[in-house]
């Protein structure tokens, strides 16, 4: 019913005007609204109905209750855990799961003014409650409303790792006593948490660390951040299961948002912003010096789409700091070489001619050679690119000016608006795949990972900032290996390891004008060479491919969507 529902609804839009259709696309919440309800229809571009999600996590709960039976048991006596509930509001439910582990109320603290419970004792901020424990002790930090059973918590002692920070997934129980909604969540991403304080829940760290590094926030969310960067060299680790089953408050949300936004003030030279529509936190880190950007387009041919690409970086790039090397690999089309020799006129555009037939990697790496020597970063643009957000520009180089950050991508859209880009995820049909693919633009994705700059692995080269230094230090791209496909990923990986992180950026959005009905190319010799540069990925990256940190183990390579796995998958 729902989907025949949703099937009317969709021929309906489609006799709007498509001036009235793009005027309502620029409502946000109502563009939300349409792609949830398609969402929960089950024809959202194959993203599962909400009973199929149901069904699949339920299978999964299943796999997990095994893997939990096959653990070795843990020594709970040689545990010294204190619990930290933040928060008054339905604190009945958490003390009542804490009751049925046996965990006694002089090993619990609840941080608020007041817990409106006289048998356990209450603190105003978490360096009071950790004030008198011994360094020793393993802190477990809950919000008040959150719950945990006795299997989950063994789990988590199990799996505690003694790192200074171990978080988990986690759930909620819904009115039918289901578990429903898991939040299955990536190793550490710094900038995650950050944009949308993805851990606020569910953490285990050392009372040592706290006192040490003297933690002023007051949510779960804002210590973790805190932590991280006081002390950038401790350790956070991730237990891929759902322990926690979260409260329904939210306005926990909202408080963690607010608290980080408050770290950063306090302790980074960046500017934090909530954005209301979307809620979630930008960060805008600062660009003072405006350094220069080469910004380096291929092309053979293709006036149209290069005119509308230089054309939208000129008109509506608000940074101004940046030269255009567009490389002309052997065009012929007089109309193409005629536009070619007017742009050479512009102060801000050099046209280089690269001979000879068509390798992406060597392109651009001849591109990065022949840079301004005055230039600090290097921006690789695909020549069927075109601006929307004008401070597209200001938003990556604030990222790829950052000490710790290498390579830095965009939100690319496809013509029509829908997700051509926005971040890749190594495993992806057993290579490498773009997150969240065409989904509608303005959909939040997987627990807001659409809509939330965040650390990737990798990022597409349509579309990608990074200093020339570390360019020139791990060689460029592959131009031996990776003429065509994956040297992106390839090099975006070997920036990564270099001990940088790489950046989606949410913020910088532009369109891709590729073509969404292209499909693949099956001339044989290509689909030969594909198949040789995707299984020299795989045996070059094949730790990535097994596990991107950036993905949940439980979530699917066989689409872009975010689903949880299948049993097959698993099992497989």
């Amino acid at each position: 019913m729902k989907k025949l529902a949703m099937l009317t609804v969709k021929g309906a839009v489609g006799l709007v005007p498509k001036a009235v259709r793009n005027k309502l696309k620029s409502n946000h919440r109502l563009t939300e609204f349409y792609s949830r309800s398609l969402q929960r229809s089950g024809l959202f571009y194959g993203f599962p109905s909400e009973k199929k999600r149901m069904a699949l996590y339920s299978a999964y709960l299943k796999q997990q209750a095994q893997y939990f039976q096959e653990m070795a048991s843990v020594d709970k006596n040689g545990h010294e855990i204190y619990v930290l509930i933040f928060g008054a509001k339905s604190l009945s439910l958490t003390l009542d799961s804490l009751n049925r582990l046996g965990v006694n109320h002089e090993r619990i603290c609840v941080v608020a003014e007041n817990s409106g419970d006289e048998s356990i004792r209450c603190a105003s901020t978490i360096s009071e409650a950790v004030d008198n424990l011994s360094e020793s002790t393993r802190l477990l930090l809950l919000n008040s409303g959150d719950a945990i059973s006795k299997v989950s918590f063994d789990v988590f002692l199990t799996c505690d790792s003694g790192a200074d920070v171990v978080y988990c997934d986690t759930d909620k129980i819904d009115a039918k006593a289901r578990r429903v909604s898991p939040h299955f969540l990536p190793d550490w991403n710094p900038d995650l948490q950050l944009s949308t304080g993805y851990i606020f829940t569910g953490v285990m760290c050392n009372a040592a660390l706290v006192k040490r590094s003297g933690v002023r926030s007051s949510t779960i969310a804002g210590i973790v951040l805190e932590l991280w960067i006081k002390l950038p060299h401790s350790s956070v680790e991730h237990i891929p299961y759902t322990l926690i089953h979260r409260s329904p408050n939210k306005k926990i949300t909202l408080e963690a948002l607010a608290d980080i936004r408050t770290v950063v003030e306090s302790f980074t030279s960046a500017t934090p912003s909530y954005n209301e529509e979307l809620a979630v936190n930008t960060i805008q880190w600062p660009v003072e010096s405006e350094p220069l950007v080469s910004l380096i387009i291929p092309t053979k041919n293709g006036k149209a789409l290069v005119k509308a690409c230089i054309e939208s970086i000129l008109e509506k790039t608000v940074y101004q700091n940046y030269e255009i090397l567009l490389i002309d690999n052997g065009s012929d089309e007089k109309e193409s070489l005629d536009y070619f020799a007017k742009l050479e006129k512009h102060s801000k555009i050099r046209v280089l001619r690269y001979p000879g037939e068509f390798n992406y990697s060597a392109i651009n790496n001849f591109g990065v050679q022949h840079a301004s020597k005055t230039s600090s970063l290097i921006g690789l643009i695909n020549n069927d690119i075109e601006v929307i957000n004008p401070y597209w520009l200001t938003s990556m180089v604030g990222h790829a000016v950052r000490d710790d950050i290498g390579c830095v991508g965009a939100k690319l859209l496809y013509s029509d608006g829908r997700i051509q880009h926005a971040g890749v995820v190594l495993g992806y049909g057993g290579g490498a795949g773009h997150a969240h693919k065409y989904f509608p633009r303005y959909h939040p994705g997987y627990i807001k990972r659409l809509i939330a700059t965040q650390n990737y692995s990798a990022v597409t080269a349509a579309c990608l900032l990074v200093k020339k230094s570390l360019f020139v230090d791990v060689n460029g791209l592959n131009e031996q290996d990776l003429t065509v496909a994956f040297n992106d990923v390839d090099f975006c990986l070997r920036v990564k390891e270099t001990g940088v992180r790489n950046v989606y950026c949410a913020e910088a959005e532009l369109y891709h004008h590729e073509s969404v009905s292209r499909g693949l190319d099956h001339a044989p010799e290509k689909a030969v060479r594909f198949n040789r540069e995707l299984e020299f990925l795989k045996q070059q990256w094949g730790e990535y491919i097994q596990h991107d940190p950036a993905y949940s183990p439980n979530l699917t390579l066989m689409r872009e969507n975010f689903s949880i796995k299948s049993k097959e998958e698993f099992s497989g």
